[in-house]
């Protein structure tokens, strides 16, 4: 093949390289676009899920109120209901100081309420008996969510008696106690009522609403585990003394064993 034959071969075979790459992008370019098209399909149907999701919800959120109401008048029968359930919790007692649950004991019953939108906000209700703390007989606060999504809370102003503000005494504790007992003692519970520093990240909110409200049951129930460690050293000690005993046993076998032998032995050098 002459030089000048293959110099055309070689610029056929560019150029064809070249037209199978233009097809390609133009190919990927056509697929992108119908990927963007099928997307906006996928979106539509996620959009119109999450209608029918919030309708069904707003349904069953109905039909629940007359279960969630029988419950509270069940539990007003249990005596500490909810400030045991509280310090059950892991999440909730790790926020909780001693005068904290002191005042809890006063809780007579915890309330959580969704708006009827359900997407917009909820609200959470603590009403107490009287109590030496503060004159409320009822506190709450509540989430809210605007129509441009911008999370905002607020709360009833705790009214304190004289000299009981757990709040403040929980910040004198803190200081005169140095940086040791601040990692050691909680912020007061109560403080959640007037921090509206992120409402659309509030931990102990969307703990009660989420977690305990559904069920609280399964947390007032949860065993107390000092009782269960008691137990559980009285069952070892249980054990031991029954290793002490086989191997008192064992070492009277061995001495029964030894006395049989001599005696055998003294029988032997007699009948000699």
């Amino acid at each position: 093949m002459s030089a000048s034959a293959a110099k055309v071969s070689k610029k056929e075979l560019n150029s064809n390289h070249d037209g199978a790459d233009e097809t390609s992008e133009k190919e990927q370019q056509e697929a992108i676009e119908h990927i963007d098209e099928v997307q906006n399909e996928i979106d539509r149907l996620n959009e119109q899920a999450s209608e029918e999701i919030l309708k069904v919800e707003q349904k069953y959120n109905k039909l629940r109120q007359p279960f969630f109401q029988k419950r509270s008048e069940l539990i007003a029968k249990i005596p500490n209901f909810w400030v045991t359930t509280f310090v059950n919790h892991p999440q909730v007692s790790a926020l909780l100081g001693e005068e904290d649950e002191e005042a809890l004991h006063y809780l007579s019953r915890v309330e959580v309420t969704e708006f009827e939108d359900i997407k917009s906000g909820y609200r959470i209700d603590f009403y107490f008996d009287e109590n030496p703390y503060f004159e409320n007989k009822l506190l709450s606060k509540e989430f809210h969510l605007n129509e441009s999504g911008d999370p905002s809370s607020k709360s009833t102003e705790i009214k304190w008696k004289s000299g009981k503000d757990l709040t403040k005494r929980s910040s004198q504790t803190q200081n005169k106690a140095g940086r040791k007992r601040q990692h050691e003692e909680p912020e007061s519970f109560f403080t959640w009522f007037t921090d509206h520093a992120d409402a659309g990240a509030d931990e102990l909110g969307e703990v009660i609403k989420d977690d305990i409200w559904p069920n609280p049951l399964q947390y007032y129930l949860v065993p107390d585990m000092d009782d269960e460690e008691g137990e559980g050293e009285d069952d070892d000690e249980d054990e031991e003394g029954l290793e002490d005993i086989d191997e008192e046993g064992d070492e009277d076998g061995e001495d029964d064993e030894e006395d049989d032998g001599e005696d055998g032995e003294d029988d032997e050098g007699e009948d000699d």
